[in-house]
């Protein structure tokens, strides 16, 4: 009786040998470390290495060994994956042999009383300093040559002004596969300019899988254009990070649905420390998502998302969840549109920050009611603030006496930024006397307040006598020439302490508020009404 043979009993039996196992890399490197650390000829004659340092070698020998032969099996993955195994041997033993003819690394002279005093070992690798333009594979191959050495210190990278294509990603990926387990600072910030975005987007992706399972501490992707197909890129390394302490996101074209992206791939922000949007397109809705991301960051300590187009809803999202952030420094939310209802909410914000030391709240439309929101708030807390910025708000001489008594509270106040407001005067007059205690005061800027002679006066009598003053800029406003004569004759001793007065207009204004009417004289009347005033600084 004849047999039956089927289709399958006449397919040619086949075995793939590529890609090797976990069993059986682990298995090489442990039989590496094991060379590194016994008795041989190399040994004896060079040294051997410690049992820790001997397993980092054989991991990076490893990782290095794969990469390179797995890139040459991905060329010609119809064959059985033997080329690529004689490869992976192949690179092993040579990278190995490096080793043992390197020796143990000696980082310092241990012996006691000896004079040799070895060189600091370099842990930052950086090519942003050369000219800015492409880097094809050869120049990658060429530049990139410290990070190959074996035993390097390096652990942090940075890679930023120099633009990677597709060809120089390539001979990049291997390195950055073998280093990823000493990687703790990674700066990847403009490296892909003037790139199509299919390249782009390859290159991106690259580096985010040689470099996925690496415990960063920083990473910095800003300028690179991202959006949510960019951010999505680096999915693979944004995924992996657990330890992520700072992490740069601006002037990444990151809208809504970019900013949703960044909250669902970054899942762990818990050792969050920094985290920077500056300059994105987030609006409201991608604020809703930014904000998920600050509330899952209980130790943010620097956050910054300035010019992102973010309105009222978006405002008080965010304001809602800097609650969590009670360790924040310094906060940044420049250049938005809170208005006054983000303003409020803000404020409720701020009560829980009592250790900020810089304050970036310009240009949000809080308006008077937002701003004494903030001063009522702001005085009871924040004891150590340092900078503190409101330019841009609409404020009026209506908030003055708030907003002083607040900046009277604050003795630590180095700078100070009121431009672009409404003080008048008034207004300019109350916060001159609620910075009379003030000795660390360096800057203060109170440029287009439509300020006229009596407040320029008093605001820089207050001001010149303070030790260590920089700066006072009081361009854009309406003083009068004689108030201008006046100015520079109290900083006639350091005329370096005043800024520069060609953009004021001495006969700009209404010429109806009777408070601003001079008394050439004398004191105007307006001088008369507030030379008395004071503004109590509490213990």
């Amino acid at each position: 009786m004849d047999s039956v043979i089927t289709n399958s009993e006449r397919r040619p039996f086949s075995i793939k040998l590529w890609p090797p196992s976990e069993n059986t890399r682990k298995m090489l490197v442990d039989r590496m470390t094991n060379n590194l650390t016994s008795k041989s000829f190399f040994t004896q004659k060079y040294g051997t290495l410690s049992q820790e340092e001997a397993t980092d070698e054989s991991k990076r020998i490893e990782d290095i060994a794969f990469v390179t032969a797995n890139q040459n099996y991905e060329k010609q993955p119809d064959g059985d994956g033997g080329a690529a195994v004689q490869l992976y041997a192949k690179e092993c033993s040579r990278l190995l042999l490096e080793v043992l003819k390197r020796g143990p690394r000696v980082e310092e002279d241990k012996e006691v009383g000896s004079d040799v005093i070895s060189a600091p070992r370099e842990t930052c690798f950086d090519i942003s300093k050369g000219r800015r333009d492409f880097i094809d594979a050869e120049e990658a191959e060429e530049l990139l040559k410290p990070l190959k050495e074996l035993g390097n210190s390096y652990t942090k990278i940075c890679f930023s002004n120099r633009s990677f294509g597709l060809e120089a990603a390539c001979v990049t990926e291997p390195i950055l596969a073998s280093l990823k387990d000493q990687l703790k600072e990674v700066d990847l910030s403009d490296f892909i300019a003037g790139r199509p975005e299919s390249e782009a987007l390859e290159v991106m992706k690259i580096f985010s899988d040689a470099l996925e399972g690496s415990i960063l501490r920083s990473l910095n992707l800003s300028n690179n254009a991202l959006g949510e197909k960019g951010v999505r890129a680096f999915g693979s390394l944004l995924k992996s990070q657990t330890c992520l302490e700072e992490l740069y996101l601006m002037n990444d074209g990151i809208s809504k649905e970019a900013a949703q992206a960044v909250s669902e791939l970054i899942p762990s922000t818990e050792k969050l420390r920094v985290l920077q949007f500056h300059n994105n397109m987030t609006g409201d809705e991608g604020a809703l998502a930014i904000a998920e991301v600050v509330k899952r960051s209980p130790l943010l300590e620097d956050f910054r998302c300035s010019s992102t187009r973010i309105d009222s809803e978006g405002g008080v999202a965010l304001s809602i969840a800097l609650e969590m952030c009670t360790r924040l420094k310094k906060l940044d939310l420049r250049d938005n549109m809170f208005g006054v209802e983000g303003g409020v909410a803000l404020s409720k914000a701020l009560s829980y920050h009592a250790d900020l030391k810089e304050l970036y709240l310009s240009y949000l439309n809080l308006e008077d009611e937002g701003a004494i929101a903030i001063a009522n708030v702001l005085k009871e807390t924040a004891p150590a603030l340092e900078v503190l910025e409101m330019a841009g708000n609409d404020i009026t001489a209506e908030a003055a006496s708030v907003l002083a008594a607040c900046i009277a509270q604050k003795l630590h106040l180095t700078s100070l930024n009121l431009s672009e407001n409404e003080l008048k005067d008034e207004g300019t007059i109350q916060i001159s006397k609620s910075l009379e205690g003030h000795s660390n005061l360096k800057e203060v800027d109170m440029s287009t307040n439509l300020i006229r002679r009596a407040g320029a006066r008093v605001l820089a009598q207050t001001l010149v006598q303070k030790p260590g003053f920089v700066l006072l800029n009081i361009n854009g406003n309406f003083i009068s020439d004689e108030g201008i004569d006046e100015v520079n004759d109290i900083f006639k001793k350091c005329p370096n302490l005043l800024g520069p007065l060609d953009e004021n207009d001495p006969e700009g204004g209404d010429g109806d508020d009777q408070e601003s009417v001079e008394d050439e004289n004398d004191e105007d009347e307006l001088g008369s009404k507030l030379k008395n005033l004071e503004v109590t600084q509490e213990n």
